[in-house]
């Protein structure tokens, strides 16, 4: 089995930082695409930032240049440090990760148990 387990969110008030870590633990041979994705009160879930084992990057509009994903292959842990958070990145944030637990595998998806991040205007 695979787990994944957030920490770092938190209150913070607008203009302010919050970095959360994302650790992937279990059965893992490799986890490919990992990413954070958020889900405000009524609405949808949505992609915030994802990054291949490679290290390419990919982020929703509305966070470029304010959000950075990045993360440790040797840790199977993702990161997202977020600057200038404003009151609409209110939301709960899900850690979301491709792992193929052994060669050969195909990577299914996991996710973790989300971290409440809230910003106060």
């Amino acid at each position: 089995q695979v787990q994944l387990v957030e920490s770092g969110g938190g209150l913070v008030q607008a203009g302010g930082s919050l970095r959360l870590s994302c650790a992937a633990s279990g059965s893992i041979f490799s986890a490919t695409v990992m990413g954070w994705y958020r889900q405000a009160p009524g609405k949808q879930r949505e992609l915030v930032a994802d990054i291949t084992t490679g290290g390419s990057t990919n982020y929703r509009a509305s966070v470029k240049g304010r959000f950075t994903v990045s993360r440790d292959n040797t840790k199977n842990t993702v990161y997202l440090q977020m600057n200038s958070l404003k009151p609409e990145d209110t939301a709960v944030y899900y850690c979301s990760a491709y792992v193929k637990q052994y060669y050969g595998d195909s990577a299914m998806n996991y996710w973790g148990q989300g971290t409440q991040v809230t910003v106060s205007s």
